[in-house]
């Protein structure tokens, strides 16, 4: 790097302009300032580095970026100021024919590495800390390239914890065009035209800068399956002689009281700048109920123990019973039951009447432990029933059963059977909980814990408040109170959450989206300054979540199933950072939009929730629309967006094995909007 005080003269207003930009309008001569390289690939051979320089040009905002060496390639662009935020524009025009991949650095304000917490929305939150070493995070490397469409928008952002500044640099141009790669690792030429590229953060010499560039590099590892790190990757894109390619970027500074202020800043101006619509589809509530009831149709399976859907582990391919029957999770048999009943009734099919009614039967008088937990993940291919319960799949039991008696108590009957093995539930729920007002994830039917960690707390906050209200029962409150305190002290106010997919222990969207939930119920069980504090609470850690929702559509390639069928991934949700793929895992969540925008006056989480509500029914599989799925109704999961499997065909495409279970109850819970609010009404 090249301080800015040994420069060469005419560096003029390009510079005056990043100063301002990232010092926040202080002048400071030592600062180093704008590096940049280029990589000159010649087939068959390793590329070659140039440096870049910034030349200004008669002293104004264009400048050329220059090499010592003589390279066949000019670089020309400019710094335009645009309000609050600075727009950074750079035309690579060929000499001749080339294959190149650029890359752009700028410091991140003069601050120490040490002192920063950074953002890639929907994929890297501060140090990533609580994914493992196999996955992206500070166990591996303090600096990280990745390609754009891991993330939900194509911004990488660091926020000095120390003065409360941050900066970030997102990208401005349309991305609507991918091409394969014959390799997944090391040096790779693009098979046709691209507009991926790639965006991070880097450590140089103890201080940040915020990098970016075109085509993609992924470094100092690829992310290319669930806990499987792999050698970097960079590559090459073809630029014929004559031939010249733009690209643009946005940047910005501000500043924030904490990270999170940071992440809801990010959001908004985020969302602001994408401004992302609705998919138009021509399916109405009607339409999609009736393809998903299909599931509840042929996936239902009757043993001499429990009934059930089958909905775990299948193959895309036959969609054929696994054996597995789960109560939550990727599961939510009884979340499905209730939905099929409802459903029956309403459209007079007696048929899925007597399907979903079996099932409900079999698991009251069979689906308990010696302790009263639900039987909550049985195999009856394998026989095998482990011993290790959850705060997860016990709290979504108990959910879907409320739901299902508050539906029958409205028309008149009752089920007291059920009402005291729900009480049981919560019973043993009020033993497990910590003197913090938290809940252990996993634990044994003596009670015994397996995992202590609290990040599954809010699954339970949500049926306790519901309880509390079907029951009239203040200790299911006051528990559920508790564990709100929880929430609030150790996940929401550090920011921090984690371990709610029981699959993976890391940062994930599911643990901020279900403690907005928990939040939400809460408020409607509150009044007056608690009511505010629930609203504000859920308020803030919907912005977390909503962070790992797509704000624009990432391309892909001719050949990949999903671009073929026209995939938007605007809307759809990243998973965490060990699972980094896309799925509608959504639930109640658009309520609490819904609900916060009329509580808070932000029209931006309803305009989202839209787009949301939309988006997440394309891939409805229905005859003359199977989108690779084998059985009308079974919503496919693992929607593979990016270069990452979960074990079989990467992107553009599905895993081979699928949980069609979950999909279905959380499109069917979308569609059936203020459940919470009629269900907490006196």
């Amino acid at each position: 790097m090249t301080n800015m005080r040994n420069r060469k003269p005419g560096i003029g207003t390009v510079l005056g302009l990043l100063v301002a930009l990232f010092l926040g309008g202080e002048m400071n001569a030592q600062t180093e300032m704008t590096e940049g390289e280029i990589m000159l690939k010649t087939p068959g051979n390793p590329a070659k580095i140039y440096p870049l320089e910034f030349n200004s040009i008669n002293d104004g905002d264009n400048f050329n970026l220059i090499s010592d060496t003589a390279i066949p390639v000019v670089i020309q662009g400019n710094i335009k100021k645009s309000g609050e935020l600075y727009v950074y524009e750079v035309e690579l025009t060929a000499k001749e024919d080339i294959f190149f991949n650029f890359k752009q650095s700028i410091p991140a304000g003069n601050v120490f590495h040490e002192n920063c917490k950074f953002l890639m929305p929907g994929f890297w939150y501060r140090h990533n800390l609580r994914s493992p070493e196999e996955a992206p995070s500070f166990h591996t490397s303090d600096s990280w390239l990745v390609r754009e469409d891991r993330l939900s928008a194509p911004l990488t952002g660091a926020f000095d914890e120390t003065t409360g500044r941050f900066y970030t640099v997102l990208r401005n141009d349309k991305i609507k065009k991918s091409a394969y790669t014959a390799l997944q690792e090391g040096e790779v030429i693009l098979s046709g035209e691209s507009d991926l590229g790639f965006t991070g953060f880097e450590n140089v010499d103890g201080q940040t800068r915020l990098s970016f560039g075109f085509p993609y590099r992924e470094a100092p590892k690829t992310y290319i399956r669930k806990l499987t790190l792999a050698p970097p990757v960079t590559a090459f894109s073809k630029l014929e002689k004559g031939e010249s390619r733009k690209f643009s970027w946005v940047v910005r500074n501000g500043t924030a009281d904490n990270f999170a202020d940071f992440v809801s800043q990010v959001w908004t101006d985020t969302y602001d700048h994408f401004q992302p619509q609705k998919v138009e589809l021509d399916y109405s509530v009607e339409r999609v109920k009736e393809v998903l009831s299909n599931f509840f149709v042929e996936s239902y399976v009757a043993t001499e123990d429990l009934d059930y859907f089958s909905g775990i582990h299948l193959r895309t391919d036959d969609c054929e019973d696994m054996g597995g029957a789960e109560v939550g999770f990727i599961g939510r048999v009884l979340l499905n039951a209730f939905f099929a009943y409802e459903y029956a009734l309403e459209t007079k099919k007696p048929k899925l009447e007597k399907i979903s009614q079996n099932i409900l039967d079999s698991y009251l008088e069979r689906g308990f432990t010696g302790s009263g937990f639900f039987r909550e993940s049985i195999n009856y291919h394998t026989d095998e029933e482990p011993d290790v319960l959850s705060i997860r799949r016990q709290s979504e039991g108990v959910y879907a059963i409320l739901k299902y008696l508050d539906y029958e108590r409205k028309k008149g009957r009752s089920h007291s059977e059920w009402e005291n093995r729900i009480k049981q539930v919560l019973d043993n729920f009020l033993k497990l909980q910590n003197s913090d007002g938290s809940f252990p994830r996993k634990f044994k039917d003596d009670f015994e814990i397996v995992d202590e960690t609290g990040g599954s707390t809010p699954s339970a906050t949500v049926p306790l408040v519901m309880a509390s209200n079907f029951f009239l029962e203040k200790a299911y409150l006051e528990s559920a109170r508790k564990s709100g305190d929880y929430l609030e002290k150790e996940l929401i106010s550090k920011s921090d959450y984690f371990s709610s997919t029981l699959d993976a222990n890391c940062e994930d969207k599911e643990a901020s989206l279900y403690a907005s939930t928990a939040m939400y119920y809460l408020a409607l069980a509150s009044e007056s300054k608690q009511y505010d504090h629930y609203v504000e609470l859920a308020k803030k850690s919907s912005y977390f979540a909503l962070s790992w929702y797509y704000l624009w559509d990432v391309p892909f390639a001719q050949g990949q199933m999903l671009g073929d069928l026209g995939l938007l991934s605007r809307g759809w949700g990243n998973v965490s950072v060990e699972n980094n793929h896309i799925d509608v895992f959504i639930f109640e969540f658009a309520d609490v939009l819904n609900f916060l925008a009329e509580e808070t006056s932000e029209p931006r989480f309803k305009a989202f929730a839209d787009v949301i509500n939309t988006s997440m029914l394309q891939l409805l599989p229905y005859p003359g629309h199977m989108c690779g799925i084998a059985k009308t109704g079974y919503y496919p999961e693992v929607v593979q967006h990016t270069n990452w499997d979960y074990g079989r065909n990467g992107k553009g495409f599905y895993n081979d094995i699928f949980a069609p279970g979950w999909t279905v109850a959380s499109l069917w819970e979308m569609l059936t909007p203020r459940a919470a609010e009629e269900f907490m009404k006196d």
